[in-house]
């Protein structure tokens, strides 16, 4: 599939890992916005893929080592250090849920590019 499509299926699919992990993490902020001493988390992928690309074309990489750079890049979750509430509790329950709302439409929006991808294809072979 990866050889009809080159590197968008992969990278959307890793997109949507991506989302999906930010919103499970944002959902466990919110639901402790009143725990005492709970310290917020987030989900980083951006750097850690671009870190991994910039070496890859670097190292004079071609299509298929850009993908398993793409398919072995992941996301992780960091804790955030500071703290502005008296219960060391440094949620904000504001912006959270606007981050939720942000990560959902991406998730939506990456779905559908993926669902477009796949219909042009559906078409060609069609001979549409």
């Amino acid at each position: 599939m990866n050889l009809m499509f080159g590197n968008s299926i992969s990278m959307s699919s890793k997109s949507l890992e991506f989302l999906w992990a930010k919103q499970v993490t944002i959902s466990h902020n919110l639901s402790n916005v009143d725990t005492p001493g709970y310290k917020s988390k987030y989900v980083t992928f951006e750097d850690e893929y671009q870190k991994r690309l910039k070496l890859a074309r670097a190292s004079g990489s071609n299509a298929s080592k850009t993908r398993s750079v793409i398919e072995n890049s992941a996301y992780t979750v960091n804790e955030s250090e500071s703290s502005a509430r008296l219960d060391d509790n440094n949620v904000n329950a504001d912006a959270e849920e606007v981050e939720m709302a942000r990560a959902q439409l991406q998730y939506q929006y990456v779905l559908q590019a993926i669902n477009s991808d796949i219909s042009r294809f559906r078409s060609v072979i069609r001979g549409q």
